[in-house]
């Protein structure tokens, strides 16, 4: 699980340290403060654990060369130059460090005219072999078939992110004693919601099968591919509670009918419960609400929020807050208190008339 993120003279972050819950944690804030740029620096340093899984014996020049490439594959900076991820007018260095909760550490860093990014420290980074999972904001089950092999030949206009979850996808499922039960539950609750089961034939090939039929994938509405891509992945293993490395989900509400936030958050909830982190970042405040609704402390349940605003210097920084009420700033409520305050305005405008 990861512990601590530290970025210095990153893209658009002077210095910015976020501490992470073990359960659940949801970044917010408004535009352009680096919401995804935090999930993204975060999921590219914890893709150390597939390669040490696949070279136990890894060196320093060879995890650098493997973790810039990743990083350019998930930022996908101006002309391919990781110099341009270097914060602009800064004089020292850019750093990012991740730190994992039993002590694994990588902290990396590069300037602006560096073509890879140099190992500046590592402690038992190698132990860390808990594979992560991105899930971004677009669905993919409309575009999977023939995805991975254009990818590979053909410089598309989407990050590494959607190649990762792809592969992910198309993995064969998880035996059956070795699926949890839980996940047996989400993956009943997601069928049952959305009429049907998203089915995967390999090589991309997806269809929607019902008791009575089966469609394209393209044919169903957007939310339900969302939910059959979280309910694929338990069912492949590939998130697997208490085995698994931290799942990051950017903006999991895009496209979400508001009926399914509620089924959503309470399979997120049993997840972490089963130990299961989880690293969202989320514009939605039905989204947010459902969490501090929903959250029992009785079952030990725990979401730390991470806001990010810009000071007045204009540079990005972070409160986190283990109570949603105490936010701050928070966009999202403010947005939504503006939104009542001047339907009340309305309405009372008109009962004046």
């Amino acid at each position: 699980m990861l512990e601590k993120l530290e970025l210095t003279n990153f893209t658009g972050f002077e210095k910015l340290d976020i501490t992470f819950s073990a359960k659940i944690n949801i970044i917010v804030g408004e535009n352009g403060t680096g919401k995804t740029h935090v999930l993204k620096a975060a999921y590219a340093l914890c893709a150390g654990a597939p390669l040490f899984k696949n070279k136990s014996d890894l060196n320093d020049e060879e995890l650098a060369t493997a973790l810039t490439t990743k990083v350019l594959r998930l930022f996908m900076p101006l002309d391919d130059k990781l110099g341009k991820l270097h914060r602009q007018g800064a004089t020292e260095q850019a750093n990012f460090t991740a730190r994992f909760f039993q002590g694994q550490k990588c902290s990396t860093t590069f300037f602006n005219n560096s073509r890879t990014l140099a190992i500046q420290s590592r402690t038992h980074y190698e132990k860390f072999q808990n594979e992560a999972v991105f899930i971004p904001t677009k669905e993919v089950l409309s575009f999977m078939k023939g995805f991975n092999s254009l990818y590979e030949k053909y410089g598309l206009s989407f990050d590494q992110s959607y190649q990762d979850v792809c592969l992910l996808l198309d993995l064969p499922e998880i035996r059956p004693e070795n699926l949890r039960e839980k996940s047996k539950w989400a993956m009943a609750e997601i069928e049952q919601v959305c009429g049907g089961r998203f089915v995967f034939y390999g090589g991309g090939k997806v269809t929607f099968k019902t008791e009575n039929t089966e469609y394209s994938a393209n044919s169903m509405a957007e939310g339900f591919r969302k939910a059959g891509m979280l309910a694929r992945l338990l069912e492949t293993g590939a998130i697997q509670p208490g085995v698994s490395g931290p799942l990051f989900w950017d903006e999991p509400e895009t496209n979400l009918n508001p009926k399914l936030m509620r089924l959503l958050v309470e399979i997120l909830l049993e997840l972490s419960r089963n130990g299961q982190q989880i690293i969202l970042a989320t514009h939605d405040y039905v989204l947010l609400k459902w969490f501090d609704l929903l959250m029992d402390k009785g079952k030990e349940d725990h979401v730390r929020f991470h806001a990010l605003y810009r000071n007045d210097e204009g540079c990005v920084q972070v409160d986190s807050v283990d109570d949603y009420r105490t936010i701050t700033p928070n966009a999202i409520a403010d947005t939504f208190n503006e939104l009542t305050k001047e339907q009340v305005n309305k309405k009372m405008g008109g009962l004046g008339k």
